[in-house]
């Protein structure tokens, strides 16, 4: 279905390319107005009766989709041509831009899983006494509040909520799901005249609740704890501080939708072998704790994930995939804000990786009062950009973009893009137009964004389709087209190659059978070790089951072909059954252990059972049962007895 584009100059500030628009696939554009929200208001009327508007214009958008439900007519799509376009000291040479964000705007967003969140209001209130009973007050009327006071308090006389006295030990969940451990527990003896007083300790309390308002100054009860929702926390001696938290608490009651940020694949994870830890970078890196191991895998846990995406990023093997919305999806917008901005007659472009609070604001304020974003800066916005990995990197210049900058805000996780974008870096091999941009203030973004610094143009563009270890494998290829030898790769890569000590290597094969991508494997009818070297994550198994140290990683990516086979990394001579003539294990191995057992332990003492050393399964079962003294002989089976024995028994007595 084609859609019109509603084109307005907000009151001839914004310049506008028909020409450029009209390069756009699936698009007709309107006439250019000059005040859709204001006078030409019943112009913008019509074109949303006819329900395929896109309206060219974000600041506004309240006003349109009121609008629109007035007329009981669809809400238009929207996008932004003038913040992040027109209102710029090179917007009469944003054409080509304004094509990439209308292309943008029209791609359908896949629909984002969710869970329900079910919160019946109850609350425990920690904190002082006067600030927490204060807060248990004003929130009584809204939710079920329990007051948790410090041993040796007092109770207050008014039974609007509950009070308990006791010592925090431990605490797990979120909202709507939170459980505490509880040491010293006292609950108020109600009975009685006279003031109220708390009845005797007991260890071991347990309580559950939906909401934790946390009044203390001491540490946090969770890491990440602005992340934790359901966690309320404030300063005590900050009033305006806890009148927020508590107004905050109020309204969370009821059922929530939650989206499910992550998707997992506990089948190609590589945490752990046979209670070897390999990878462990989501773990380390997950800043509320949210994932946690669970056997050979990890297990995450939704309630506490707060949808960061370092985990994603960091993932070696894609078993964690973030899907709000999916990596593809990313990758497809990429490419088609690209082509959009080639087709419409640009070249070079740049893109700026921006969030929806803190980089869209900053954006906004710079069109307004600064110089606004140059004419070859594409912004593209992401809910999170804490999530976009090397992968993300390495896909906007395999699809044309000569540099990529992402805006990150003082709150935004550093953790993961930092690690990224240095693998990025290494990657692509010019590591100056691939940047972290943290500006402070408006003017500051203009003056990094003016003048940056520019990579090559690929010459002919990738289209990013698969996983995110194919996508990079793609844009390497594209990016660095003559390479003649391996890229050195910072470590922890998720690239890289296995060194094995072909001197201390005895073949038993322990890294094969818990290489958890199968890059390690053997030749059932060889003793050898062979290795696939685009296979491997460098988890690091092998290297912590190997007995004899003999693995080392090599983090290193490999654009040949000869990534995709498999090597022999070491081989040795089969030994001969000296029985059968069988090949059967490693020449060298049974060599060694003869010299180790032959005559020198009881059970090889004669030459007969040294012999067996050297030979296979089936014939060592043969000789063993047919040897002398054998302990498996046993005396003549007993003759089975038939009922003729029975009766001829019973006629003798």
């Amino acid at each position: 279905m084609s859609k019109s584009l509603i084109l307005c100059s907000c009151s001839g500030s914004l310049p506008v390319d028909h020409d450029a628009l009209s390069t756009v696939a699936g698009l007709t554009c309107s006439k250019l107005h000059s005040g859709l929200c204001t006078h030409q208001a019943e112009q913008a009327a019509t074109a949303i009766r006819q329900g395929d508007a896109v309206i060219a214009c974000q600041q506004e958008r309240d006003f349109f989709s009121e609008l629109a439900a007035d007329l009981d007519a669809p809400e238009p799509q929207f996008v932004d041509l003038r913040d992040r376009a027109g209102w710029s000291d090179e917007g009469t040479m944003a054409g080509p831009k304004m094509a990439a964000l209308v292309s943008d705007s029209l791609l359908i967003t896949p629909a984002t899983k969710s869970f329900d969140i079910t919160s019946d209001g109850r609350c425990l209130v920690l904190g002082p006494p006067d600030v927490a009973l204060d807060a248990a007050r004003r929130l009584s009327d809204h939710l079920s509040v329990t007051v948790l006071l410090e041993p040796g308090s007092e109770p207050p006389m008014e039974r609007g909520f509950d009070t308990i006295a006791g010592q925090l030990g431990t605490a797990a969940g979120a909202l709507g799901n939170f459980t505490l451990r509880i040491d010293a527990l006292q609950q108020v003896d109600p009975a009685g005249r006279g003031a109220l007083a708390f009845g005797p300790p007991r260890d071991g309390g347990q309580t559950i609740c939906d909401i934790i308002l946390d009044l203390r100054r001491d540490a946090p009860l969770f890491p990440a704890p602005e992340k934790r929702e359901g966690y309320l926390r404030a300063d005590p001696n900050r009033p305006d501080a806890v009148s927020d938290a508590i107004t905050t608490a109020s309204h969370l009651i009821g059922t929530f939708e939650k989206p499910l940020y992550l998707n997992l694949n506990p089948a190609i994870c590589a945490h752990s072998r046979a209670r070897q830890t390999g990878c462990s970078k989501c773990l380390d890196v997950c800043p509320t704790s949210a994932i946690r191991p669970d056997g050979d895998h990890v297990d995450i846990d939704p309630s506490i994930c707060a949808g960061c995406g370092s985990c994603a990023a960091l993932c070696p093997s894609g078993a964690i995939t973030y899907d709000d919305p999916p990596a593809d999806f990313l990758f497809q917008r990429i490419a088609g804000m690209a082509g959009a901005y080639r087709a419409a007659g640009g070249s070079a472009p740049r893109l700026l990786v921006h969030d929806h609070s803190f980089g869209a604001e900053m954006i906004a304020l710079a069109a307004r009062f600064e110089r606004g974003l140059p004419a070859d800066v594409i912004p593209i916005g992401l809910e999170r950009v804490s999530g976009f990995g090397h992968a993300e990197f390495l896909a906007a210049l395999g699809c044309g973009f000569v540099g990529v900058d992402v805006l990150v805000s003082p709150t935004t996780e550093r953790t993961a893009l930092d690690s990224e974008l240095a693998l990025a870096r290494a990657l692509c091999g010019a590591p100056d137009h691939l940047r972290l941009i943290e500006p402070q203030e408006p003017a500051q973004l203009c003056d990094l964004l003016y003048g940056g610094a520019t990579g090559p143009e690929v010459a002919a563009p990738i289209l990013p389709l698969g996983t995110r270890r194919q996508v990079t494998r793609l844009a390497v290829k594209a990016l660095q087209p003559d390479l003649d030898a391996p890229i050195a790769l910072p470590d922890a890569a998720p690239y890289g190659a296995v060194l094995v000590d072909t001197d201390a290597c005895t073949l038993c094969l322990s890294c094969v059978s818990l290489c958890p991508a199968g890059a390690l494997g053997d030749n059932p009818d060889l003793p050898q070790l062979r290795f696939q070297e685009d296979a491997c994550l460098q988890c690091g198994l092998c290297t912590r089951i190997c007995p004899e140290n003999a693995i080392t990683l090599t983090p290193r990516f490999d654009t040949s072909d000869a990534a995709f086979e498999q090597r022999v990394v070491h081989e040795e001579e089969p030994f001969d059954c000296v029985e059968c003539g069988k090949p059967f294990g490693v020449r060298s191995t049974i060599e060694r252990i003869e010299e180790k057992l032959a005559g020198k332990h009881a059970m090889f003492a004669t030459s007969q059972a040294a012999r067996m050393i050297r030979m296979c399964d089936d014939c060592r079962v043969r000789a063993q049962f047919h040897q002398k003294d054998n302990p498996f002989t046993v005396g003549e089976r007993p003759r089975v007895r038939t009922t003729d024995d029975y009766l001829s028994k019973r006629r003798d007595h």
